[in-house]
């Protein structure tokens, strides 16, 4: 077993990209894990609600709305036995309102992060990380939370040199 974990939200269907809704079958979030996992030695674990929210763009961020405002908690598809065997937890993510989906509120609040490394990674259209570095430091008081990566959501194929510096830079390569 890798001692880093990548775990990630990625919304497919219909999403906006620099100023265009386009449909797409594997999010951006997923496309940069892919390329990270042939980058480094690291399981991976999709972060996903039961009840995921619309494959309509506009519909999708008003439900993301709604559940921020409401500081919800959506009930994932499955999570992890434990997470004890790692050292390090990449943590990839849509900017959704500013920080992260609320179902990766609900996965961190799951897990004891204390002495963990946590890597933050945020995909956008131009709104960076947000604050969804000072949420997770927040959420895991325990953990230490590096400096996160913002990757351009519609550049996510392009990311390879940009990952590579990245982990790198965190020694994970």
């Amino acid at each position: 077993m890798a001692r880093t974990l990548i775990a990630f939200f990625s919304r497919a269907d219909e999403n906006y990209f620099g100023g265009a809704m386009r449909y797409v079958k594997v999010g951006n979030t997923e496309t940069v894990c892919g390329i990270m996992k042939d980058l480094i030695d690291a399981d991976t674990f999709k972060i996903e609600m039961k009840d995921p929210y619309s494959p309509v763009y506009m519909t999708c961020i008003e439900e993301a709305k709604k559940d921020l405002r409401a500081k919800a908690r959506p009930e994932l598809v499955s999570m992890p036995d434990s997470i004890d065997a790692y050292d390090t937890v990449i943590l990839a993510y849509p900017n959704y309102w500013g920080t992260m989906p609320m179902a990766v509120f609900t996965f961190l609040e799951h897990y004891d992060f204390n002495g963990k490394t946590i890597l933050p990674l945020c995909t956008n259209e131009g709104s960076g990380m947000g604050k969804s570095e000072r949420d997770i430091k927040k959420t895991c008081p325990g953990a230490v939370v590096k400096g996160g990566l913002p990757i351009t959501g519609s550049m996510a194929g392009e990311s390879r040199e940009t990952l590579k510096r990245w982990l790198k830079a965190n020694g994970l390569s």
